[in-house]
């Protein structure tokens, strides 16, 4: 720890006295001006809810929505990553054709808008491509051997086609930035250990096996994990295919309520709390790494 004191400067006490006015001329205007009657009190049922049947508390609208955002988050992040590293060593590659292949992927999915990408996934290949493999039938199937299975880690098996639909569009937009990363990582060793591991008899193969990923990842882990959090921001986009997740779960309940304020306050706070958890996390394991990278 050092010494130094924290220093209040005048600017900082204008920045402060000018965020705090913003702050409750906001506030004004939402209350006094916009003349909004505020119920804070139907919030927590959309939360939390006493099942009557049962008697035991069941996660209400929102609260489903969250679950569904984080189930899709993980999936998207799980198929981003195999599509960015395979993509990564491609852009990485000695042979001409995978370079092209690679750069194709990332140059086209990064210059497009993620809403035209999901829209086009959906309607062009998702709806022709699921049923053709056979999702339709197979998650169709209430009641089978593997429904609750599916129920717990993805969606409801009505619902598994329109799920795994959002859940690869989202993985394979994400995928094009995980590629430059993984791609970043590989490119920022240093030339000198390609040469000593060429010069030792390793393949090609051998070499980032053994040599180049294992040091390239240590560089990779933070943006990686930091791509994660975006992943969860950007899964509310599929919110227009009618995945039922956060945001859908948001837009329906304020249609049926007229509760846009408490709802739309709500869900911010949720993704705030959801995304600075996961900064929190991406911070100390920086801060790990730092550690054992550290010379003794």
């Amino acid at each position: 720890m050092s010494g130094k004191k924290i220093r209040i400067t005048t600017t900082d006490l204008i920045l402060l006295t000018g965020v705090g006015a913003a702050v409750v001329w906001l506030l004004y205007q939402a209350t006094v001006q916009a003349q909004y009657s505020w119920n804070w009190q139907a919030m927590p049922q959309y939360l939390l809810r006493l099942d009557a049947q049962s008697g035991r508390w069941v996660p209400g609208l929102i609260l489903q929505g969250v679950l569904v955002t984080l189930r899709l988050s993980i999936w998207a992040t799980i198929l981003a990553l195999i599509i960015g590293t395979v993509m990564g060593l491609f852009r990485t590659s000695c042979s001409r054709y995978r370079r092209m292949i690679g750069t194709g992927y990332v140059e086209l999915i990064r210059n497009i808008p993620v809403l035209v990408w999901i829209f086009i996934f959906y309607y062009f290949i998702g709806d022709r491509l699921l049923p053709a493999i056979g999702i339709n039938r197979a998650t169709f199937m209430d009641g089978g051997p593997l429904s609750g299975v599916m129920r717990l880690l993805m969606a409801e098996p009505s619902r598994m086609p329109i799920f795994i639909s959002g859940a690869v569009a989202l993985a394979v937009y994400e995928g094009a930035y995980i590629t430059e990363i993984i791609r970043a990582g590989i490119q920022s060793i240093d030339k000198g250990q390609w040469e000593a591991s060429s010069g030792l008899g390793f393949t090609r193969t051998q070499q980032l096996r053994y040599i180049i990923f294992p040091q390239a990842l240590r560089r990779i882990m933070p943006p990686l994990a930091g791509q994660f959090i975006s992943t969860i921001k950007d899964s509310a986009i599929v919110s227009v295919i009618s995945i039922q997740e956060l945001t859908f779960q948001g837009m329906e309940l304020m249609a049926a309520t007229f509760l846009t304020f408490e709802v739309w306050i709500t869900i911010l706070a949720i993704y705030f709390v959801i995304c600075l958890a996961c900064s929190l996390l991406v911070e100390r394991f920086e801060l790990h790494l730092k550690k054992e990278t550290r010379p003794a």
